[in-house]
């Protein structure tokens, strides 16, 4: 499969067809489930589906654009066009993935499903083509799951900032006022994290030394901002938080990181 332009052509084709798909599916089902919410007493849930689905819709609709740059390059076999090829394949999963969430805890259809699906395909199918080597196509996936969960951790925030503390007319301090403020200010943290993997993968795919830093950074942040809220979480449900897996798969990357033997699978020296 390394370095099959043909393979690549297709491949470049369902990144365009996933970043239509990506706009039509996320603008077709935008006020369904944001009417949804809010129909069902989730006031908060539904002002962050107006946020976080425009931001999926503006960042899959230019992953597919970049998937036709890509098909460009792969017709004019360019060596550089599977690795461009795989960095659409990472926003497309993303843009496909988390719109499930919210759709499905509301009961309805998931159609970004195909999305994500699509994504996959295209996202390990680049990595053959770019004759990446299995281990290290085995360590940017499980930073890729870091990457999606650390950015779901951040959505999160966005719903619990304003459902734990609204400010009166006269301030009058209470018991949510510090954690209000946590949600805030880790609710970036943790996007910047997510960002921080997404650049890490694109750096390791491409052999760079600096893979290694930015990716101590990105599991710092996704630490930062999510074992905070996922232990705080924990004493109020009583049960393991879903806030906890992006920190501790960070967590692990970061030791895995620091290992020699990863300097070499990363660089080669």
């Amino acid at each position: 499969m390394k370095n099959n332009y043909k393979l690549g052509a297709i491949l470049s084709a369902l990144g365009i067809l996933a970043g239509i798909l990506s706009l039509y599916f996320i603008a077709s089902t935008y006020n369904t489930v944001i009417h949804t919410h809010f129909n069902a007493g989730q006031w908060e849930e539904s002002n962050t589906v107006r946020i976080v689905y425009a931001v999926l819709g503006w960042l899959g609709t230019a992953a597919g654009a970049l998937s036709a740059a890509v098909l460009w390059g792969f017709t004019k076999k360019q060596d550089w066009a599977w690795f461009w090829g795989a960095v659409a394949g990472t926003i497309l999963l993303l843009a496909g993935f988390f719109p499930m969430i919210p759709a499905a805890d509301s009961g309805l259809p998931v159609p970004t499903m195909w999305v994500f699906l699509l994504a996959a395909v295209m996202w390990f199918g680049m990595l053959f083509i770019g004759g990446v080597d299995k281990k290290l196509i085995g360590l940017t996936f499980t930073a890729g799951l870091a990457y999606v969960l650390t950015f779901i951790d951040g959505v999160a925030p966005i719903s619990k900032f304003q459902s734990t503390y609204q400010f009166p007319a006269e301030f009058v301090p209470n018991a949510d006022t510090f954690w209000n403020g946590i949600f805030i200010v880790s609710q970036q943290v943790n996007w910047w994290g997510a960002a921080g993997w997404a650049i890490f993968i694109f750096a390791a795919l491409k052999k760079k030394s600096w893979a290694i830093p930015v990716g101590i950074f990105a599991g710092t942040m996704s630490m930062i901002g999510g074992y905070p809220m996922g232990i705080h979480n924990v004493t109020q449900v009583q049960r393991f938080s879903m806030f906890l897996p992006a920190p501790i798969i960070s967590t692990i990357l970061v030791i895995i990181l620091c290992l020699p033997k990863t300097q070499k699978l990363i660089t080669g020296e």
